[in-house]
């Protein structure tokens, strides 16, 4: 088995470490901005008491609780003694007003301006589901009558777009479990607004409205999908001599001449796995049950931990070679 060391162990140690900090949730901007300005007031304007609250106070109390693995009520009695042992003079919102601007914030996941050394992208994709409530997939399995209904009925499926480079998350989606991960990907790719040099997924993306979605983008990326076999293909090859060939042709034809393993090797197919390790860190943060309520709700709280996650790894990540 091969092992692994860190190159920048100091820098990332001291990253560990920052993870813990409140600035991390509260920075300074924040707090100068914690009440609602006029023109955010007017942009919410409607009958009952006024806004108070601006939606980054309410972002950054949500980012909080998640992170903390809390409850509502219980983030807002840590933000009240930590203002209390700070001695700020901010107002926190009761829980009922978190719950319900939750369903209306933005969503819109913070990413760092790319660079000529980091564009364009190539974009892993990937899913994992997250349970809503109930004792567990297994136990329906194993005693539920219509176990399969209700795994589905019970869960819900986080679509990921990860950039390879720096691991960082691109894209974010949410369905139920009946959308399978090639349905998906259409929709995925419209909100990403950075350009794309190659977009790659496992078998379950070898469909034609994938490649069709990659291949409408305006800087032509390409679309690395492993070819299925057989009567288990999605699609079949359609190119011709009167047009270029296609990523998919390209695919059977590299597979047939050299194999299936050089041809994930020679595509960058394997990098595909930074995906499956961004879902990891998903569920080791943050756990595998979401606990709003609501569609609205549980889609803002995907994001926001999407948030958390890139926040991060902005502070550090670890840059380690095989020994």
């Amino acid at each position: 088995m091969s092992s692994y060391r860190l190159r920048n162990w100091p820098e990332y140690e001291h990253a560990l470490e920052t993870r813990g900090s409140i600035a991390l949730f509260f920075p300074p901007e924040t707090l100068r901005r914690w009440r609602a300005d006029a023109k955010q007031a007017e942009q919410r304007r409607r009958r009952g008491r006024p806004v108070v609250y601006s939606d980054e106070a309410v972002t950054a109390l949500l980012m909080l609780k998640d992170y903390c693995r809390m409850g509502l009520r219980e983030t807002v009695g840590l933000a009240r003694s930590l203002f209390s042992v700070l001695h700020l003079e901010l107002p926190v919102p009761h829980h009922t007003t978190l719950a319900r601007r939750r369903r209306t914030l933005p969503a819109t996941i913070p990413v760092r301006p790319l660079t000529p050394a980091t564009q364009p992208l190539h974009l892993v994709v990937d899913s994992t589901g997250v349970q809503l409530r109930g004792e567990g997939s297994w136990r329906e399995r194993r005693w539920g009558g219509t176990a399969r209904v209700q795994w589905m009925r019970h869960y819900l499926r986080v679509h990921v777009g990860v950039d390879e480079a720096t691991g960082e998350l691109r894209a974010l989606g949410v369905s139920t479990m009946s959308v399978i991960d090639g349905a998906m990907l259409p929709a995925l790719l419209e909100t990403v607004t950075a350009p794309l040099a190659q977009v790659t997924g496992d078998g379950a993306y070898d469909w034609g409205s994938c490649y069709a979605a990659v291949a409408a983008r305006p800087e032509h990326p390409r679309a690395v999908f492993p070819p299925r076999r057989g009567r288990r293909a999605r699609i079949k090859q359609h190119g011709n001599r009167k047009q270029p060939p296609l990523d998919r042709d390209e695919h059977i034809r590299h597979i047939r001449r050299v194999g299936r393993r050089e041809w994930k090797q020679a595509a960058g197919y394997h990098r595909r796995s930074l995906a499956e390790t961004f879902n990891s860190r998903w569920k080791r943060q943050f756990g595998d049950r979401l606990t709003a309520r609501t569609f609205a709700s549980q889609w803002a709280e995907v994001w926001i931990r999407g948030a958390v996650l890139n926040r991060l790894l902005w502070l550090g990540r670890p840059v380690s070679y095989r020994v």
